[in-house]
């Protein structure tokens, strides 16, 4: 019952990214990120014996809580990188703003003379 519940919840989130691409509200190259987090995702719940020699290989007794440790590291990469984006974006938005407060002082100054 648990393999059939993450198999169709990963499914439907893949076609949430692609809904999500389709109207312009997501990007491509976010999408691939979460596709294929999603494929992972229906992998493990099919071959769950892969997850058990996986935990094995990294020493983990309790094969599940290495999804949970994979998941974090997942989505501490994911909020660097989101991170990363947003600090260039508003470094964009003070120089925008800077460069539209000049064009408005010397507009200014040109319809005084």
């Amino acid at each position: 019952m648990i393999t059939i519940f993450s198999i169709v919840s990963a499914v439907l989130f893949c076609f949430l990214v692609f809904f999500l691409v389709y109207k312009g509200k997501l990007k491509e190259q976010y999408a691939i990120l979460w596709i294929v987090l999603s494929l992972i995702i229906v992998f493990f719940s099919i071959f769950r014996s892969y997850l058990d020699v996986l935990a094995d290989f990294f020493g983990v007794y309790y094969a599940p809580s290495l999804l949970f440790i994979f998941a974090f590291l997942i989505l501490l990469l994911i909020l660097i990188q989101m991170s990363v984006v947003v600090s260039g974006l508003k470094e964009n938005i003070k120089k925008l703003t800077q460069e539209i407060g000049l064009l408005k002082d010397e507009l200014s100054k040109n319809d005084k003379t």
